[in-house]
């Protein structure tokens, strides 16, 4: 397999681990000293703390039934040992407590090291833009 296939593999892993709920799938595809700058607080974690597996399975807990996950617009750029990778993700889930379900698209920056267990995530950005126009919200209805 290529390291081109490897590393799509790996970054496209989270949908399923997503839908079926599995923290220790999603936390397996990362580096002991990953950095993550995720779309919820803090403004970014690393190592264990991002790694935190109950704290993962306890984010899945807040919703009724599975979350949607898909990536899409995936490309890969790949170096040596190290690999660069972007995407567009979309994710839609039903907060507990609620009869709706939300969508939202966002960008996602992904750093990739090779490892003597393959290709792991070293750094993931995930962002989404905001409205300058003074209101300061996130624009989470934006749509590719």
């Amino acid at each position: 397999m290529s390291s081109t296939d490897e590393i799509r593999e790996i970054i496209t892993a989270s949908e399923a681990a997503m839908k079926d709920g599995d923290a220790q799938r999603l936390i397996g595809r990362y580096t002991a000293d990953v950095v993550k700058f995720d779309l919820a607080p803090p403004l970014g974690r690393r190592g264990e703390a991002a790694r935190d597996v109950p704290a993962q399975q306890a984010w899945f807990g807040t919703f009724d039934g599975p979350v949607d996950f898909q990536v899409t617009q995936l490309e890969i750029e790949v170096s040596g040992d190290l690999a660069w990778a972007h995407s567009l993700n979309r994710m839609s889930a039903t907060p507990k407590g609620t009869d709706f379900a939300f969508e939202m698209w966002f960008r996602a920056t992904y750093g990739l090291r090779r490892t003597e267990d393959g290709w792991r995530i070293a750094h993931e950005h995930s962002s989404t833009p905001f409205y300058m126009d003074g209101s300061l919200r996130a624009a989470t209805d934006l749509k590719p």
